[in-house]
């Protein structure tokens, strides 16, 4: 008979020890769009509350952005490289699939031989890969994770086309994830996720032009009635109620989806002076990169402080959707 396996031990829970972020230096208005397409400032701020939005030069990848997010996470957790043992990067903008961003990012970094890969679960994907790295070291099977959303929209989309070029944007957001320690330190809850492939139409690439494609009023329409309950559900996993909660990111989709989910969750016990992020009016929707640069930025402002409790939502193309309650490090 051969020997018995045995399994590695996992820590009580994980937490987040430290966020990053990155975004490109160039700042494209709604006027100057105006110049390139049929809108104005006027009518891009009403439709989907964006002033601005960061896009990246032609040289600048979806890996420099998530190296630059990434280390900045690793400094503000106080690590070093060599404490990192998995690296995911959330993307669905690389140019090509193979090879993926995870390891030439833990590579640039100065990690070495880290378990790297990439996760596609578009807009949602900075929720499932922290969802993913915190089972990891939960399970033992990780020790820190470095969790990056970094994404370079700029280069699918058809600038001639306004429903889309309006709205995305390029940049990158990292975390990273460790053990807990003890019941009491845990940090992040468990993920409420799932999916709807039978809409995956909605929001897709055309292989004609090669350039992202949305229905928007469909997946408004989607947002506003389906992901609230999503959030609700996170909530309730992670044993606390709408009350609790003090900070609400949401994907930074549209400036509307984003008061509509506040608004429900307000309906359902969440209270008046909770936060809600709108990094969207700076930033455009960047994506899986959305979340960890909402964070980021609103601490920078002073706007969420350490120990707050924040209700984290992604959704977006496939349809995917991810949200889990975290504490802020």
């Amino acid at each position: 008979m051969s020997g018995r396996m045995t399994l590695p031990s996992g820590a009580a829970g994980a937490r987040i020890l430290g966020i990053g972020s990155s975004q490109p230096n160039t700042i494209v208005t709604n006027d100057d769009l105006a110049e390139r397409v049929e809108t104005s400032d006027e009518w891009i701020r009403d439709r989907v509350g964006i002033a601005e939005r960061r896009i990246a030069d032609a040289d600048t990848t979806v890996v420099d952005m998530a190296v630059e997010a990434g280390g900045r996470a690793l400094k503000d957790a106080g690590l070093t490289p060599s404490d990192i043992d998995t690296v995911i990067v959330a993307t669905c903008t690389m140019p090509s699939p193979i090879p993926n961003a995870a390891a030439q990012t833990a590579d640039r970094i100065g990690i070495s031989a880290p378990g790297a890969f990439d996760l596609n679960a578009a807009c949602a994907g900075f929720s499932y890969a922290l969802g993913t790295a915190s089972d990891l070291v939960r399970a033992g099977s990780a020790r820190h994770a470095l969790v990056i959303g970094a994404e370079k929209l700029s280069d699918w989309l058809d600038w001639q086309d306004r429903s889309t070029c309006i709205i995305f944007a390029d940049g990158a957001g990292a975390a990273v994830v460790g053990a807990a320690g003890s019941d009491d330190r845990i940090g992040i809850g468990p993920v409420a996720w799932g999916s709807a492939g039978d809409l995956n139409q909605m929001i897709r690439i055309r292989t004609e032009n090669n350039a992202l494609f949305q229905e928007g009023q469909a997946v408004f329409r989607w947002a506003t009635t389906k992901i609230a309950p999503v959030a609700l559900r996170a909530i309730e996993l992670a044993g606390l109620t709408p009350a609790d909660i003090d900070v609400l990111i949401p994907h930074q989709a549209n400036l509307r989806i984003v008061d509509s989910i506040a608004k429900r969750l307000r309906s359902k016990g969440a209270r008046e002076d909770m936060r809600v992020a709108d990094d969207i009016v700076h930033s455009g929707n960047t994506s899986s990169a959305s979340i960890p640069l909402a964070l980021d930025h609103m601490r920078a402002e002073g706007r969420v402080c350490s120990g707050d409790t924040l209700l984290l939502v992604g959704f977006g193309a496939g349809l995917s959707y991810a949200s889990q309650v975290v504490v802020c490090p």
